[in-house]
C-alpha cells in the first residue's frame, strides 16, 4: 500500500503537466503584405555548338564577353552580375540504323543578372539577345529591402492567429488565456498569383512587373483562463 502511495505521488506532477498542456488552444495566423517590385532578377546565357570543344568554348566565351559589355552598358554594377554556370557537352547523332556519332560539341554559359531599374529592364533584354544571349532561363521580381515588409507581414500574422484563437474559444465555450508561446513557421518573398502591374508597352520587350507577396506565418499557443 505505502509503494503504491509513493507512486502516485511521483506520477501526480506529471499527470498536473499533462492537464495544463491539454489546457491551451494553438493556432497558425499568416500575415501577407502585397509591394510592388523594385528589382528583377533575370538568367540569361549564351550557348554555342561547334565540330571541337576549344572552339564551341572560345565561341561561348567571346559572346559572353560581348553580353557582359552589355550589361555594364545598361548601367549594372558588377556585383548586381554573376556567373552562375559554365558547362561542356557532347552532342551525339542518333541516327536510326548506326551507332551514335560525336557530332561536336556545346558550351554554355549562364549568367544571374539583378537589375535594379526595371524601367530599363525590356530594353535590357533586347540589347543581350541582340548581343549574343540566346537563353532566359528565368525572369522573377522581387522586393531590395524587406526588412519593413516582413515586420508588417508579422504584425498580422499575430492578429490572424488571435482572431482564429478566440473563435474557437468562442466555440469551444472557454475564455482565452494569455499568449504562452509564439513561432515563427517561415515565410519568404513569393509572386503574387495575379499580375497587376502594367505593361511596359514602349520597351522593345514587354514585361508585366506585377506585384510580389510577402507571406510570414507563426504558430501562437495561448492558455485557457480558469
Amino acid at each position: 500500500m505505502r509503494s503504491s502511495a509513493l507512486v502516485f505521488c511521483l506520477l501526480w506532477p506529471l499527470f498536473g503537466h499533462a492537464d495544463e498542456v491539454t489546457r491551451q488552444i494553438v493556432v497558425t495566423g499568416t500575415g501577407v503584405v502585397s509591394a510592388a517590385p523594385d528589382m528583377a532578377i533575370i538568367r540569361l546565357g549564351v550557348a554555342r555548338e561547334a565540330r571541337t570543344a576549344s572552339v564551341a568554348m572560345d565561341a561561348t566565351s567571346d559572346a559572353a564577353a560581348r553580353v557582359l559589355e552589355s550589361i555594364a552598358a545598361a548601367g549594372i554594377e558588377a556585383r548586381d552580375v554573376q556567373t552562375s554556370v559554365v558547362n561542356l557537352s557532347p552532342v551525339w547523332d542518333h541516327a536510326s540504323g548506326r551507332p551514335p556519332q560525336l557530332r561536336g560539341y556545346i558550351a554554355s554559359n549562364g549568367l544571374t543578372v539583378r537589375v535594379r531599374d526595371l524601367e530599363g529592364l525590356g530594353g535590357l533584354l533586347d540589347a543581350v539577345v541582340s548581343d549574343g544571349a540566346n537563353t532566359l532561363n528565368g525572369l522573377s521580381f522581387s522586393v531590395d529591402e524587406t526588412g519593413p515588409l516582413e515586420a508588417h507581414a508579422r504584425t498580422e500574422a499575430v492578429l490572424d492567429a488571435k482572431a482564429k484563437a478566440e473563435t474557437l474559444a468562442a466555440a469551444g465555450g472557454v475564455t482565452l488565456g494569455p499568449v504562452l508561446q509564439i513561432n515563427e513557421a517561415g515565410g519568404g518573398v513569393t509572386p503574387a498569383p495575379m499580375l497587376r502591374g502594367a505593361m511596359m508597352e514602349a520597351a522593345p520587350v514587354p514585361i508585366a512587373e506585377g506585384e510580389v507577396d510577402i507571406r510570414i506565418s507563426v504558430t501562437v499557443v495561448y492558455g485557457i483562463a480558469e
